[in-house]
């Protein structure tokens, strides 16, 4: 029995070493359709990629926008219980076209009108972070919008605002 016992120990054995270099070859046989198929998807849609982030970084390159710049303002805050405050700010338009800025220069009263009404009603509070800075923005890109009309500007320049 034991003698049986051996021979069956061997002979699993032996199957066993058989079967070892076996599974090596399939892992790294695996291994390597897995590394190709990843690395041929990289290789192929990756370029794509940057062939199109190329095309936009030129288009963006090739926009020229025109800065109109806007007389410095200074105006006095509504009060919030504590006192009111003023605030300093220097204005630019970016805008798409010299025909644009052409436009504005006649409507630059109404421009600053709009300004000053819209910031007159503002607190110290309104001010306050990036948020209300950028509700600032948005608020004083729309007005211009709406005085210059059918003209349109791009964005809101800041080149300084002081809050006292």
């Amino acid at each position: 029995m034991a003698a049986e016992a051996e021979l069956d120990g061997e002979a699993t054995q032996g199957k066993a070493k058989k079967k070892l270099p076996i599974m090596v070859i399939a892992g790294a046989a695996a291994f390597l359709v897995i590394g190709g198929g990843a690395a041929a998807y990289f290789l192929l849609f990756s370029g794509s990629k940057d062939a199109a982030t190329e095309e936009h970084a030129a288009a963006e390159v090739h926009h020229e926008g025109f800065i109109f710049n806007l007389p410095a303002m200074t105006v006095n805050l509504k009060s919030d219980g504590q006192g009111g405050g003023f605030m300093k700010l220097t204005i630019a338009l970016e805008v798409a076209s010299e025909e644009v800025m052409v436009e504005i220069q006649p409507r630059l009263a109404k421009v600053v009108d709009a300004f000053q009404v819209y910031l007159r009603e503002l607190r110290k509070s309104d001010l306050e972070g990036s948020a209300g800075i950028y509700r600032l923005k948005e608020e004083l890109r729309r007005r211009v919008n709406v005085a210059i009309y059918p003209a349109q500007i791009d964005s809101i320049l800041f080149k300084e605002i002081l809050v006292q």
